[in-house]
């Protein structure tokens, strides 16, 4: 079977204007050997490949390429921690856009596929361990209806790759809606003329939201429509306890999905100021602080946009600081809605807002279990568990559940709504780490059942038991790198 038979292709992207990219193949390794290939997302993209794995190693470490593909490094640029800086793709390589049966359109692209004039003196490489973390993590959340980019494969190099030891190198196929970003748009606007930035405007208004195209203003409708996808998107992290760890704008996407996960974790014990990321050394994107991140973000979008606003630029400030404002209100609007369905709440009260967030502080307090305790409260009795004989708790359930007896539904749909929106397993950090070790080791069957169990994230099976508990004793010091 032809590798390419089943793949339809197209370089819209290319369309842009030249500054926007380079083009220019992957970097072949020496001995590329295939460790993961996601069967179902292929087939979901109308990809029928071969199932000689030698051939699709060729294939997806970049070894093999389309003949005529027009192959691309996406110039962008970004704040990282609040400095501006010129970046694009340093070890990637978009290889183009498949075209799905029911007609979208994804980016396929290969991370740690050799340098490119983005790289800034990096080897344009990716080790083992951080490629098979986003694999694990971005189908998880997939599999957790959050917005992501998801992964299509894994391939190990046979090369190796210094970090602060010598590792092994692998690549990973990601897949996004588009790899547009608010740090393309930056870029744009600081880089290049109104023309270039319209031009890119354009392109992602008729790939992203093609609806907006005949507003008045279909620029202020762009920035209205990213700052309502993100918005919810950092709603639902917030509600399985998802941690990015590296929300600068360079990694904040156009189009609403989770992207880079790099230093990425699950919350353990809860707290507003949890911090995982190695690099974020002064909380910058805490727990608690995503929201606003994510809204000094959308801030720089809406600064880029700014000539497309409007011509008079005491006009498009006005807009653009409008729009901005707009955040909070849709952020708190997404946030009470998804605590509503992980407390049981079929109808909207007033108290609501409160209610959820005592529950919150008294975690912070308790320092209980952020996922075992939402799960704990889906059950119709609750464990045995010597935090729940706290008065602090006992006095907060009985708000609650005064609370549900205002709703007119029974309690068997309320159960059944926090048992589909509370999940029984997370991409738990120690989990993660056990299954990479072994992996990094040669021996990949932990992480295949690890990755099995996060595709029912929901479901609580003899399978995925062991991965229902949490640590006993949770690592204070815990931390997660980003891998580069």
């Amino acid at each position: 079977m032809d590798s390419f038979n089943s793949w339809h292709l197209e370089y819209s992207y290319t369309e842009l204007p030249e500054q926007f990219f380079t083009r220019l193949n992957p970097t072949t390794v020496s001995r590329p050997k295939l460790l993961l290939f996601n069967t179902e997302l292929a087939k979901s993209m109308g990809i029928t490949l071969s199932d000689d794995e030698d051939m699709l190693a060729q294939l997806f470490s970049g070894n093999k390429l389309i003949e005529g593909g027009d192959h691309i490094a996406q110039a962008y640029a970004g704040h990282q921690f609040g400095h501006f800086s010129i970046l694009g793709d340093g070890r990637a390589h978009l290889l183009g856009e498949q075209i799905t049966p029911d007609g979208r359109r994804f980016d396929i692209q290969l991370k740690g596929s050799g340098p490119t004039p983005y790289s800034r003196g990096g080897d344009g490489r990716a080790a083992l361990g951080p490629m098979l973390r986003e694999y694990l993590i971005s189908e998880s959340m997939h599999a957790l209806n959050i917005p992501s980019t998801r992964s299509l494969a894994v391939v190990s190099t046979g090369d190796g790759v210094m970090r602060s030891s010598q590792l092994d190198g692998a690549i990973l196929t990601r897949i996004a809606s588009s790899h547009i970003r608010v740090g393309t748009f930056e870029y744009a606007n600081r880089m290049m003329g109104r023309e270039e930035l319209k031009k890119l405007a354009d392109y992602a208004i008729a790939r992203h939201y093609p609806e907006l195209t005949d507003l008045e203003n279909p620029y202020l409708g762009l920035l209205n429509a990213v700052i309502e996808r993100q918005a919810k998107l950092v709603a639902s992290w917030m509600h399985v306890g998802f941690i990015h760890g590296v929300m600068n704008t360079d990694n904040m996407t156009i189009s609403g999905e989770t992207i880079d996960y790099g230093p990425c974790a699950f919350m353990d014990i809860f707290s507003m100021d949890a911090v995982f990321s190695s690099i974020d050394t002064q909380g910058r994107y805490k727990y608690g602080s995503q929201a606003h991140a994510a809204q000094w973000n959308l801030a720089r979008l809406a600064d880029s946009l700014l000539p497309l606003l409007d011509e008079d630029t005491k006009s498009a400030i006005t807009l653009a600081e409008e729009a901005i404002a707009s955040f909070g209100d849709i952020f708190n609007q997404a946030w009470i809605s998804g605590m509503r369905r992980k407390l049981g709440l079929l109808d909207e009260e007033a108290g609501d807002f409160s209610l959820a967030q005592n529950l919150l502080e008294w975690m912070q307090s308790a320092r209980a279990d952020y996922t075992r305790t939402f799960r704990d409260l889906s059950q119709e009795i609750l464990p045995e568990n010597d935090s729940y004989q706290l008065p602090s708790f006992q006095e907060w359930q009985t708000l609650w559940h005064k609370r549900r007896r205002k709703d007119k539904g029974s309690l068997d749909a309320s159960i059944d709504l926090m048992r589909k929106s509370n999940p029984a397993i997370i991409p738990n950090n120690h989990h993660v780490e056990e299954v990479l070790s072994s992996a990094e080791d040669g021996d990949l069957t932990p992480f295949l059942a690890l990755h099995e169990a996060l595709q029912h994230p929901f479901d609580e099976t003899p399978s995925n038991a062991r991965y229902r508990n949490p640590a006993l004793l949770p690592d204070p010091h815990y931390q997660t790198f980003c891998g580069t």
